[in-house]
């Protein structure tokens, strides 16, 4: 693991060049745990688009201590277009019915620790779902009836297609959630 990391800030090092290494110290963002892209763009006022792009990522996948180009010369052009979608009424989220079951953290041989690193044995009170990322990108934020907002923050290999997993902490309470549909809001 420690290799991985060493690699992935060397490899973002030369990608930024040593020359920018300096000035690029207010336009970076190192990656903490629990960090998400949406919540890393909604901290720095850009999309998650913008963060992928500048940084050449082809997932939602991100890792703690990755240091993340988190501005461009795009970043100032898209504060307006955000503003005039608003202004043109269209829905700020899309609606999609799902399969929603529960799992938690407790079980024999479980890490507690999500797909994009969210430690759910130490943040036990966390909204966290499982989602197909082809149809909820992973960083979405999710409002799940029942539930309510949550990060969509795993992945698992049940979960495929219209179908979510929630994360609850109590086992007991896990179990009584059941399986049952809904209709949920991922934002945009």
């Amino acid at each position: 693991m420690k290799k991985l990391v060493i690699y992935l800030i060397t490899a973002v090092f030369l990608s930024f060049g040593f020359s920018n290494v300096t000035s690029a110290a207010g336009n970076t963002y190192t990656v903490k745990n629990g960090d998400t892209l949406w919540a890393i763009s909604k901290k720095h006022n850009v999309t998650v688009q913008q963060i992928k792009s500048w940084n050449k990522l082809t997932s939602d996948k991100i890792k703690p201590k990755q240091v993340l180009k988190v501005t461009g010369a795009s970043a100032k052009a898209a504060a307006p277009k955000k503003t005039a979608v608003k202004a043109a009424s269209t829905k700020a989220y899309k609606e999609i019915k799902v399969k929603a079951t529960a799992y938690t953290a407790s079980c024999k041989g479980c890490s507690g620790i999500t797909y994009t690193g969210i430690n759910l044995k130490k943040n036990p009170n966390a909204k966290v779902i499982s989602v197909d990322p082809k149809v909820i990108p992973l960083g979405s934020k999710v409002y799940v009836p029942g539930y309510g907002e949550a990060i969509a923050g795993d992945k698992g290999s049940a979960v495929k297609g219209n179908k979510i997993d929630v994360f609850i902490p109590n086992k007991q309470r896990a179990l009584q959630w059941g399986s049952k549909t809904v209709t949920i809001k991922v934002y945009k």
